[in-house]
């Protein structure tokens, strides 16, 4: 799935100076005990030759699930959750980063991580995803 997602952002994984994976929700971490955006965000490191840091983003408290939330309340639920460690904080600052995550489902909870990136001084921060949920109401036929 890497190499899939390398090729499918391949300009993006060029121009980035640091790859930073989503922080996974502590219960899913609990019950599958991996954090495949950490995996997928390692993998593409690997293959480009690049820096991928785990520790960059942190939650400040836990959020609930926001499986069956609405697009608002999945926003609400993950406003201001992010931030960036103080000892990352170095890592960041002017530097054109990319986000991985596995799904996009809103974007709240990557909206949210970009927040915190930039507040972090972040230059710019780029999204590259595994797959995006698509509902009735986003497609049109």
């Amino acid at each position: 799935m890497t190499g899939w997602m390398h090729r499918a952002g391949g300009q993006l994984v060029a121009e980035a100076d640091l790859i930073v994976p989503v922080p996974l929700h502590y219960t899913r971490l609990v019950s599958r005990g991996f954090n495949q955006s950490a995996w997928l965000a390692q993998g593409i490191a690997r293959r480009a030759g690049l820096s991928c840091r785990v520790d960059v983003l942190k939650r400040r408290r836990r959020t609930p699930t926001q499986g069956g939330l609405s697009a608002k309340a999945r926003r609400r639920n993950v406003a201001g959750a992010f931030k960036v460690s103080d000892r990352a904080a170095t890592h960041v600052h002017d530097k054109r980063i990319l986000l991985v995550d596995d799904v996009l489902t809103t974007g709240a909870t990557l909206s949210a991580c970009t927040r915190a990136l930039k507040q972090a001084g972040a230059r710019q921060v780029d999204v590259l995803v595994l797959a995006r949920v698509v509902r009735e109401t986003d497609v049109t036929i």
